[in-house]
């Protein structure tokens, strides 16, 4: 085995340091997270957007297509969503393995982990809030970088911010018997790339991208297509209505939102705990899981055309086995994980 083990809590160790990446709506599902978690990695199961029966439903599933303890199944709520507490708590009582949380910020979140005993993975762009998290708690901390797709907090890259959040939890003195994981998301595509981030400082990565070009994920033909097709289509940055920035294609619905000719919802369903209603994005990126183009929402990573094809799961993670592995053959004794 070419990567470390990541040590996620006390009693919880994963075979891979990779974290699928939870993206919603819909697009990350249990058939996925489970395909993931079986191959070592930590699957993730995008909550945002889901009925507390429908999620309850995933976490289930998910458990069931489980073969094996080398992986873990986690959780992505976003702390933008009005359910919120819901979500969390639904998905302690489902005795889930770990919860990550984005699109905002929650000092509760920490104390709620703790109750349930289920480690709490928050998702930051800076050092300030890296050192926040620590200090309240959190079992690992997943840095996003600027190359990352959906929402942002950042135009910095991976690269240069690893090392500066890196020296920012040391410190801060740790609460637990080991170093809690920094985690690095955006911008990673191959095997060499986990490598060098390792090196870096990182203990592990999450991509979400490359798990969409997987068989098991099970979003439209239409939605993957799109993805390959990415050489003759452009991104952009838009202003999502939950307020941050965020990157996605450019369909005619963006090209709308862009020059402000997009109609606002006339209902709205309250998904957000704050929202700018200049578009309904629960509904636009669920069109596009559903292979809508012209009024879908497509979130996606700033490399995505490094990705030329769809894999299964365990194909995606043997090509990064076998791309570290060369890679630190070529380089020898330069480089250390």
């Amino acid at each position: 085995m070419i990567f470390p083990k990541l040590q996620i809590s006390e009693n919880l160790e994963v075979l891979v340091p990779i974290i699928q990446g939870g993206m919603a709506i819909r697009v990350s599902r249990a058939p996925l997270a489970a395909a993931v978690a079986n191959m070592g990695g930590i699957g993730v199961i995008a909550a945002s957007g889901l009925r507390e029966k429908e999620l309850r439903e995933q976490i289930r599933l998910a458990r069931k297509l489980q073969l094996n303890k080398k992986g873990a199944i986690a959780v992505n709520i976003m702390f933008a969503a009005s359910e919120f507490n819901m979500l969390v708590n639904v998905s302690i009582e489902e005795g889930i393995d770990l919860i990550i949380t984005g699109a905002g910020f929650s000092r509760d979140i920490f104390a709620m982990g703790k109750e349930g005993n289920v480690p709490i993975f928050p998702i930051v762009s800076s050092a300030k809030l890296a050192k926040i998290s620590k200090k309240l708690g959190a079992s690992g901390i997943i840095v996003e970088s600027g190359e990352a797709g959906g929402h942002l907090g950042t135009d910095l890259s991976i690269n240069e911010l690893i090392p500066d959040i890196k020296d920012a939890l040391n410190s801060v003195p740790d609460q637990k018997d080991y170093e809690i994981p920094l985690i690095a998301a955006g911008g990673i595509t191959s095997g060499m790339d986990i490598i060098n981030i390792l090196r870096k400082g990182a203990n592990g990565v999450q991509m979400a991208t490359r798990f969409v070009l997987s068989k098991e994920c099970d979003v439209s033909d239409v939605f993957k297509k799109v993805y390959l097709n990415i050489a003759n289509l452009d991104m952009t940055l838009i202003n999502s209505p939950v307020g941050m920035k965020a990157r996605s294609i450019i369909t005619p619905l963006v090209e709308r939102i862009m020059n402000g000719t997009q109609e606002k919802p006339d209902k709205c369903i309250k998904c957000l705990k704050n929202c700018s209603q200049s578009f309904c994005i629960i509904k636009a990126l669920d069109l596009a899981r559903r292979g809508d183009f012209e009024n879908g929402l497509f979130f996606v990573g700033e490399n995505i055309a490094k990705y030329k094809e769809i894999l299964s799961v365990k194909e995606i993670f043997e090509k990064f086995q076998t791309e570290a592995a060369k890679y630190v053959e070529e380089c020898g004794k330069f480089l250390k994980v």
